[in-house]
């Protein structure tokens, strides 16, 4: 895990489907994904927040949380969406960066998203190793994460 893949929102973009589709080259393994190498190093300071907020958009924050209306309205309903379907917090992320710093953060991202089979990175978005899990990934092409 790196901190240029941690964005201004507390998304890791490390463990986001678009990024490790990029990193394991999915294309050339049969699937239609799009890459990302994540929304800073594209420069796009953060993908879901730059839009709505001008500290984002302009580049003024490393993160959300330096702003005084952290969290905002957008950023709770994106947490709330995140929760729910992807089992993570942004907010969560966030807080922790501010309790923790950084190098704590990514020790803990890499613990908590590591594969027990390979030790490669779970993708938040599916719960599935790029490395390990493909096979499931092509028998369902939407596969989310299993029940509880």
């Amino acid at each position: 895990m790196e901190a240029k893949l941690i964005a201004p929102c507390g998304m890791n973009c490390g463990i986001c489907v678009s990024y490790l589709a990029m990193k394991y080259d999915l294309k050339k393994q049969g699937f239609r994904k799009s890459y990302c190498p994540g929304c800073l190093p594209r420069r796009k300071n953060c993908t879901y927040m730059k839009k709505q907020c001008d500290l984002l958009g302009k580049g003024l924050v490393r993160f959300c949380y330096e702003c005084v209306d952290f969290p905002c309205k957008r950023l709770k309903a994106l947490n709330q969406r995140y929760c729910t379907k992807y089992h993570m917090s942004m907010i969560e992320n966030l807080e922790f960066l501010i309790e923790n710093g950084m190098e704590r953060f990514l020790e803990k991202e890499e613990e908590r998203w590591r594969c027990p089979k390979c030790g490669e990175v779970i993708c938040c978005h599916n719960g599935l190793c790029m490395n390990c899990s493909l096979d499931k990934l092509r028998k369902n092409k939407k596969y989310r994460w299993d029940e509880e």
